[in-house]
């Protein structure tokens, strides 16, 4: 848009808005339907935003961290471990090394098994938590020689299930933003039936303004600005109710996951207040569209 479509937008002409009817059918459609895909539009948003952060941040923590698994008799276990330890230590790439303690242990399967889990009699492996430094270390390589030192050692870098974690966040904020353009897309096709719908019953008045001289594009502009306004007013409600809700939502917690955190984070708040203006655009073009061709069939 120029700047003095945006000026004629916004101050109009007061005897071209009495062609547009200022209220009935096509204005409560036209707010409604504007209102509620503004609504989802924010959700669909905030799940993009929030898959995207935690694709990031899963492949960004789980691509730094591997764990060695030692299955070794009880006897066997400790030395295997302090050999597996000096091991990483001397291995180029290896920022930092450390045995998990029974405690720690029992906490990782207290989920499945409880509390009262006495790991001590149980043939659990030492677990040893690996974090890569820059540029990381040659995974290969530190397998054969874990392979011919300590033979109890598995290597196990999380490639097997990270890459489906960061895949499926992944598609989760391609699908916010293909829920945004359908939003976008169902908004546009509920402006133009209003438009049409009042073009229609505005018919008898267009052909008197069509004989006193009046233009297509004046009556079309006339059309435009009223639909315009209204998509902007009720996206603007929308908008700030689907925020309202957002705000509502558990924040993010260890507990619940991805179930938490859903809301906006710093300046992602602000990323909702293109909604609105967005939701105008759509209108502006769909009731553009759609006079000109309305006009076209009435002439």
């Amino acid at each position: 848009m120029s700047a003095g479509t945006i000026r004629s937008l916004f101050l109009g002409d007061a005897q071209a808005d009495r062609v547009v009817p200022p209220s009935g059918f096509t204005a409560q459609l036209t707010l409604f339907a504007s209102g509620a895909m503004a609504f989802l539009a924010v959700f669909a948003l905030a799940l993009s935003l929030a898959a995207g952060r935690l694709a990031d941040r899963w492949a960004d923590e789980l691509a730094r961290a591997a764990t060695l698994r030692i299955s070794a008799s009880a006897d066997q276990r400790p030395a295997q471990t302090r050999a597996a330890l000096e091991i990483l230590r001397q291995t180029p790439g290896v920022a930092s090394v450390r045995a998990l303690s029974d405690q720690e242990q029992a906490a990782l399967l207290a989920p499945w098994f409880g509390v009262d889990l006495p790991i001590e009699e149980l043939p659990v492996p030492q677990l040893i938590e690996v974090i890569e430094g820059e540029p990381g270390y040659d995974a290969e390589g530190l397998r054969l020689r874990l392979a011919a030192e300590v033979p109890g050692a598995v290597l196990d870098d999380h490639t097997r299930w990270r890459r489906p974690l960061v895949e499926a966040a992944t598609s989760l904020r391609r699908l916010g933003l293909v829920s945004i353009l359908l939003i976008g897309g169902a908004t546009a096709a509920m402006i133009t039936l209003a438009a049409n719908a009042a073009l229609a019953a505005n018919a008898q008045v267009i052909e008197v303004l069509r004989l006193v001289g009046a233009r297509d594009r004046y009556i079309a502009q006339a059309f435009v600005r009223r639909f315009t306004l209204r998509a902007l007013v009720g996206a603007g409600v929308g908008m700030a109710l689907g925020m309202l809700a957002i705000a509502l939502l558990p924040e993010a917690s260890d507990a619940g996951g991805f179930l938490t955190g859903l809301g906006f984070v710093g300046a992602g708040w602000l990323v909702p207040l293109a909604i609105p203006l967005l939701g105008a655009v759509v209108a502006f073009l769909a009731t553009g569209i759609a006079a000109r061709r309305r006009l076209q069939e009435l002439s």
